[in-house]
């Protein structure tokens, strides 16, 4: 803490400057009177009076002295004798202060071996105070050790205070020094009560086992369940990192919430676990892959004690490989889908093996207009159970695009543009989504050949706060006029949603197994406002129809028997899947030839509020059909967002209307206390799927929070129920530490339990 570690050295320059000098020969010491100031190998000494003894070859500084190390460490004291080389020495009332602002005072100090500093009744804080208070929280103890080699700090007779009254005494006491990023101890704990956990506890340790790997081990311990077993690796190696999560209970079925199905008790007895792991890596300047791959022993665990949302559907897992450049781009996707709801079947596990997609520019112009081509492959198999043959799919794809832009002498845009589409084929064990019969196996070629233009007539005006533009546009796409493709399964394409983001595009499908056919004629008018003080407004409203030739979202009446062994039914849809779901919504706004209405809205007046509205309205009498509505305001201390979603419902489909709200509340109530809030409501349900809220402390040296969560979602036979948690965190610099993060604008649940959300940090 106190300088360099190595002898004087007399090649190096030494700076001294006083007001006086005197030299006595006789004692062979050299006296400085007077604001005195000694400088060597960026250790800076000031003092009244320094005496430099050449016999004892020390230097004895008294009367306001400061000493800055070349670490950026300040000592201040009355008297301070030291070597010649600033390196060992003895303080009397001093204090020291770290280039981070922690303070070390003591009655006295001695310095030994360079690099250890005894400190005499001493006292540590890495709080902040002016001297008329005392600290928030402080070590005492009758001796501070500092060893700048093995970077610690520890205490004999240790005394821990907070706001100056003792708490906690304890013979010996370890801890790293401020320099300290990574070294292996004990984190900080968290503690909680819940309904369905009962009385809870987590003591993580941290192992700094390397520079480039570490390990946290961090079991929970829970009255009402046991101890679930939980671990974390994380390594980083020299192009790419990665993580591996561990996680493992002994389950008792009898522990499980009360609402459980006595089939889930005797079913999820016994071992339950998961192993969790991302990584990714750069391969070269273009190249890169990864995973993210999540194993478990049943649905519900990772869900049931919080390491995943309690709302999760789904589990994707993932292996990539992706490659880009200036004009290409190719990726390659393994993926497996498992249906993590006690309603899913066996046909709710997929695996894709892989999905590659490529994308190519051409670097020269083709015809005066850029040429692109694009390519998809998928090899798909589904699980349909126990003694049956899956469902595979293999489909190739090919497209080449070509488009140019030109400009008339009026300012009219138009772009035309044209395509060329191919696609092959095989696949074995489906149902046929029309037909309804059973294909053992068959192959499939369709092609399709279109073009069209876009046509847009800005209009510009400016005036004192800003300029406007109104811009009609319209297009018209000509392509084959019928395409059978009511044999292609669809995988891919079933999340169809219209709105004024894909209003002009050309295929308005999500994924490749359905195209558009015929001719289809695009209009709509686009309103931006850029005001001069940074504030913007931009309205697109349109409408879409189908001119002539086959319209692929037009409902039909299908005769569907479920695979599921149900009666056969009736039903109104583009297609159907296995068990007569419609493949995609029959209600997109698109299966009519004049399509329903499309508006999006985006404003942002200024820096601090921001507005996003996508809705669609029935073409004939204007009824709201679908909404998802965004706002954000971010004022001072005050952080709002909130979301709002609605789909139609209609009863001909046996469909209900879909309404839900997410909401987030920020306050910043002082520049140390802040409390946050969240919430998602099921507004046709009238409850509160998820809510949350904290209260936090944190200042430069202590965090402390209290958090509430609560959800109402209950799936009885995964022994999932409603729950209420209490949790309470602290946090003091140095002794223990994580990296606090809470997201409940997407995922109200992922912080409901304690755990460690970045490991690495000091103990």
């Amino acid at each position: 803490m106190f300088g360099a570690t190595k002898k004087f050295d007399d090649k190096l320059p030494l700076h001294l400057q006083a007001d006086e000098l005197i030299y006595d020969s006789d004692g062979s010491k050299v006296i400085a009177k007077g604001n005195v100031e000694i400088q060597y190998e960026n250790n800076n000494l000031t003092a009244d009076e320094v005496i430099y003894d050449q016999s004892a070859n020390t230097l004895s500084a008294q009367g306001n002295v400061v000493m800055r190390d070349a670490s950026g460490n300040i000592v201040r004291a009355e008297r301070y004798t030291l070597t010649d080389d600033f390196r060992d020495g003895f303080v009397q009332s001093l204090s020291v202060m770290t280039s981070d602002d922690s303070k070390i005072s003591a009655e006295q100090a001695i310095r030994r071996d360079g690099s250890v500093t005894e400190f005499k009744n001493g006292r540590f804080t890495p709080c902040r105070t002016d001297g008329t208070q005392p600290p928030l929280w402080c070590v005492s103890a009758r001796t501070v050790t500092h060893d700048q080699v093995a970077k610690t700090i520890s205490y004999q007779d240790a005394q821990f205070e907070m706001f100056g009254v003792p708490l906690l005494q304890v013979p010996y006491f370890e801890h790293p020094d401020p320099t300290v990023e990574r070294k292996s101890g004990f984190l900080a704990p968290a503690i909680g009560t819940s309904d369905n956990f009962g009385f809870f506890t987590e003591i993580p340790y941290y192992f700094a086992l390397s520079p480039s790997y570490d390990f946290t081990f961090h079991p929970r311990y829970m009255s009402g369940q046991g101890v679930l077993w939980m671990g974390d690796w994380r390594q980083r190696l020299s192009n790419g990192q990665y993580t591996v999560s561990l996680a493992g209970i002994d389950q008792n079925g009898n522990d499980l919430p009360a609402g459980t199905d006595p089939d889930a008790r005797e079913d999820l007895d016994g071992f339950r676990g998961s192993i969790a792991t991302k990584g990714d890596f750069s391969l070269s300047s273009w190249w890169s892959t990864g995973w993210d791959v999540t194993l478990e022993t049943d649905d519900s665990f990772r869900r049931f004690y919080r390491l995943d949302s309690i709302l999760l559907t789904d589990r994707v897992n993932n292996i990539y490989l992706t490659g880009m450049s200036d004009r290409n781009y190719l990726s390659a996707n393994l993926y497996q889908v498992v249906g993590l709801t006690s309603t899913d079947t066996d046909q709710s596990e997929s695996r894709i093996h892989p999905v590659i997609d490529y994308d190519y520019i051409v670097d020269e112009p083709v015809l005066g207009g850029e040429l692109s081509f694009a390519g998809n492959a998928l090899s798909f198999s589904r699980s349909e159970g126990a003694g049956e043959a899956d469902q595979e799919t293999n489909r190739a794809a090919f497209e080449v695009q070509w488009r140019r832009r030109l400009i008339d002498d009026l300012g009219i845009t138009y772009t035309p543009f044209g395509e060329l589409r191919g696609d092959l084929l095989a696949y074995n064990n489906y149902t046929d989504a029309i037909t309804d019969e059973f294909v053992d196996s068959d192959s499939l070629a369709r092609g399709l050949a279109g073009g069209g233009v876009t046509v847009t007539y800005p209009w510009v005006a400016s005036n004192g706060i800003g300029s406007h533009v109104v811009e009609p546009i319209g297009q018209v796409i000509a392509r084959t006029a019928s395409v059978n493709q009511d044999q292609f399964p669809v995988e891919d394409a079933r999340s169809l949603v219209f709105d004024d983001t894909n209003l002009f595009e050309t295929n308005k499908f999500s994924g490749w197994d359905r195209l558009e056919t015929g001719t289809r004629a695009n209009v709509g008018m686009q309103y931006t406002f850029q005001a001069r003080n940074g504030g913007y407004a931009r309205f697109l409203a349109g409408q879409s129809y189908q001119l002539s030739g086959d319209n692929p979202y037009e409902n039909r009446l299908i005769n569907c028997t479920p695979s599921n062994g149900g009666p056969p039914v009736s039903v109104v849809a583009p297609g159907v899947d296995d068990n007569c779901n419609p493949v995609f919504s029959p209600n997109s706004g698109l299966e009519t030839a004049s399509s329903d209405y499309v508006l999006g809205a985006y404003l942002a007046p200024n820096e601090y509020f921001r507005v996003i509205s996508q809705s669609r309205f029935d073409d004939e009498n204007l009824e709201l059909k679908r909404e998802d509505a965004a706002v954000a305001i971010n004022y001072g201390p005050l952080t709002l967002a909130g979301a709002y979603s609605y789909i139609f419902g209609d009863p001909e489909f046996n469909e209900g209307s879909q309404q839900e709200m997410n909401g987030l509340f920020g306050l910043r109530l002082t520049d140390r206390w802040s409390i946050l809030g969240g919430l998602r409501y099921d507004i046709d349900d009238n409850t509160f799927l998820t809510n949350t809220t904290s209260l936090r402390y944190q200042d430069d040296c202590f965090m402390m929070s209290v958090t509430y969560n609560e959800f109402d979602f209950s799936d009885p036979e995964q022994g999932i129920e409603p729950d209420q948690t209490l949790m309470f965190r602290v946090e003091y610099k140095y002794l223990g530490g994580f990296n606090y993060s809470t997201n409940i604008t997407q995922n109200m649940a992922t912080d409901q339990m304690p755990g460690i959300s970045s490991i690495g940090s000091n103990p």
